[in-house]
């Protein structure tokens, strides 16, 4: 009997105990069902949670600033001494976050693997005017992030020229026609410094930034020497003192080798500073998913183990009531490997044929209660950009082939039985 014989065969043996198979294909049926829902549950919120990172910076960014006196303390011990010494050369903002001093910006700038060191500066401008003189109320977004917002026209502002991006939602509000025409204009931001005087600023619109899930893309985003033109504007006025004092809340630093970004956060320890990527921020919360989404594939395994058992069941059965008939098999000279093939084929058919409706209908079921709740009028609409399921190809082949395994070693036991009879016993059976 040929390889394609013994597949023909199993699928016509399947069929026998019509009613027996489709229990056991429906046990498998929910394993395959639940486990597609769950994975594909943990992928559609994954890809949720990349798409929000894109919006919050470039890999290569380390965020760097210097953590509290309190932030240092373990959280299980009692209050920690003071130390007038260790208080006086420590630069404190705004809740006791500790502020990185223009020394430590160098000292970050001299690391190993660190390109370039941009300390992040608060600008508060009055208004935004565009060409015809109207004015707005503007915040500005950080030039570190220009790199990674999705541009509908333009690009990034350069790093040493005065220029600015605006959002989609802005180009009708300045008197351009669409995005394409508004780059190359021109706006004025209005700036009022510590003695109350107020100047204008002119800006070249580089670029116009769509609108992304972390809503990063929504303000103007400066150029970093037209931000720290504003920002001197700013403090004019100011003693000098008071203007060192200020200090930087966070500096981002540049380390386009991925591979060195773990030696640049050890030597920022050394020097009493934090570095982190947005990954490592944003990393608790893609382990929690994970972990959540993890402990329900478990449910669905245990499901699967139990159809199992129902496969071992049926197929024990059916060695049963064909002994005669696997006693002929071997008398006419049928191998006890391919009596094995045989029944370890049912199996396996068994399987797929369960899991493969049970994909089927768990990637329907999860896009349209998907399409339902995010949709247009869902309970989660408001969520922009929210994706509940995502369909994996790979993943779902992957479900498919486990499924297959574990039915094939299921459906081992009774095929090895089928395989040891003994052909004359199995012609005398009743």
């Amino acid at each position: 009997m040929k390889s394609t014989d013994v597949v023909t065969t199993a699928l016509g043996n399947t069929m026998r105990s019509k009613a027996r198979t489709i229990l056991t294909v429906i046990a498998i049926f929910i394993g395959a069902f639940t486990l597609t829902l769950t994975s594909g549950l943990g992928v559609g919120i994954n890809t949720y949670i990349d798409r929000l990172v894109q919006g919050f910076g470039d890999q290569q960014q380390l965020y760097v600033q210097k953590p509290s006196q309190q932030s240092n303390q373990p959280t299980d011990a009692g209050p920690q001494e003071y130390d007038p010494e260790e208080a006086a050369g420590a630069r404190e903002g705004n809740f006791g976050l500790q502020m990185l001093s223009t020394s430590e910006i160098d000292e970050i700038r001299d690391i190993d693997g660190v390109e370039s060191v941009e300390p992040l500066v608060a600008v508060s401008p009055t208004y935004l005017a565009d060409e015809s003189g109207d004015q707005y109320i503007v915040s500005l977004g950080l030039p570190s992030d220009a790199s990674s917002l999705e541009y509908a026209a333009g690009e990034a502002p350069q790093r040493d020229a005065d220029e600015i991006t605006i959002p989609t939602t802005w180009v009708e509000s300045l008197g351009y026609d669409n995005a394409e025409d508004a780059v190359g204009g021109t706006v004025n931001i209005g700036m009022t410094n510590a003695t109350g005087e107020s100047q204008e600023f002119e800006a070249t619109i580089s670029g116009v930034t769509e609108i992304m899930l972390s809503n990063q893309g929504s303000q103007p985003t400066p150029s970093t020497s037209f931000t720290d033109r504003l920002y001197e504007y700013q403090n004019e006025g100011l003693p000098e003192q008071a203007v060192e004092s200020q200090g930087y809340a966070m500096a981002v630093a540049d380390v386009p080798n991925l591979d060195q970004q773990d030696s640049v956060k050890a030597a920022l320890r050394e020097e009493g500073m934090v570095g982190m990527t947005v990954e490592d921020q944003i990393g608790l919360l893609r382990g929690i998913i994970n972990t959540v989404t993890w402990v329900l594939n478990g449910f669905a395994l245990i499901a699967l183990l139990a159809a199992a058992f129902g496969i071992v069941n049926t197929l024990l059965m059916s060695v049963q009531e064909r002994t005669r008939e696997i006693g002929l098999m071997k008398a006419l000279g049928m191998s006890p490997g391919k009596i094995f093939g045989l029944f370890s084929s049912e199996a396996v058919l068994i399987g797929f044929i369960g899991s493969v409706i049970g994909v089927g209908v768990g990637v329907v079921a999860g896009t349209v209660a998907n399409a339902l709740l995010t949709g247009e009028g869902g309970a989660l609409a408001n969520v922009a950009g929210l994706t509940l399921y995502g369909i994996a190809p790979l993943q779902l082949v992957g479900i498919i082939l486990l499924i297959m395994l574990i039915a094939f070693i299921a459906g081992t036991l009774p095929a090895a039985r089928a395989a040891r009879k003994d052909p004359i016993d199995a012609l005398r059976h009743e």
